[in-house]
């Protein structure tokens, strides 16, 4: 079965690594991106959808997708918990809810992060609301939702984080990363969390919470 996949945040390093494995993937028919500016990527899989608010999709035609890689997500530094809340619980659980209505027979991934809590106790805002959604959309009618905590992610392929500190990181341990590849329980790729999300909307495996190790090895199926 070929996949028809929806993602979002494909304007974001997770994201854009995710849709090029997914454009490239023979595994995949067609991809829908929705997002707010276009990325400006021609491909004859791709279709993108551009929408100003993520709460008002009443109006929009979600139907025949199998599997969503919702990748959209944001940083809690200098946000308030209300802030946060927003856009990583309330933006995230309409959009589920909204293409669950247009397709009920599909799966959804989630990346979330280590370190978060599904106790939703913790002292860190981020790791409370990023656990608070990930049980929410645990407990929604997806044929299969599957919550992608990855820690250290190295981009590849070209893209690139939006934060600049963080790019500067990036481009200081980049020469390393033949080496961190041995060690598969502390890092990750995008290449390797586009593919596992394709061979997890494929495969449904057994975890629903899946961490660095368990995203490389489902990248290899």
């Amino acid at each position: 079965m070929a996949l028809n996949v929806i993602i979002t945040g494909s304007s974001g390093m997770v994201g854009k690594g995710v849709l090029l494995e997914c454009l490239d993937s023979p595994k995949v028919a067609s991809v829908l991106i929705v997002n707010r500016s276009s990325i400006n990527i021609q491909h004859p899989k791709l279709k993108e959808l551009l929408i100003k608010d993520f709460f008002d999709l009443a109006d929009i035609e979600f139907d025949g997708y199998n599997a969503c890689f919702f990748c959209l997500g944001t940083s809690a530094a200098g946000k308030s918990e209300e802030e946060y809340q927003k856009i990583t619980y309330d933006l995230t659980l309409n959009f589920a809810k909204t293409i669950l209505k247009h397709n009920n027979d599909m799966t959804f991934c989630y990346v979330s992060g280590t370190g978060t809590d599904s106790n939703e106790k913790s002292s860190m805002m981020w790791a409370r609301e990023k656990g608070r959604t990930e049980n929410s959309l645990l407990k929604l009618s997806f044929k299969g939702a599957y919550m992608f905590r990855p820690g250290y992610i190295q981009p590849l392929r070209g893209t690139k984080t939006k934060l600049k500190a963080y790019q500067v990181f990036y481009t200081i341990l980049r020469p390393f990363y033949s080496i961190f590849k041995h060690f598969p329980r502390f890092f990750t790729d995008t290449i390797n969390i586009g593919r596992a999300m394709i061979n997890t909307a494929l495969k449904e495996p057994e975890l629903n919470i899946l961490y660095n190790k368990d995203i490389n090895e489902l990248a290899k199926k």
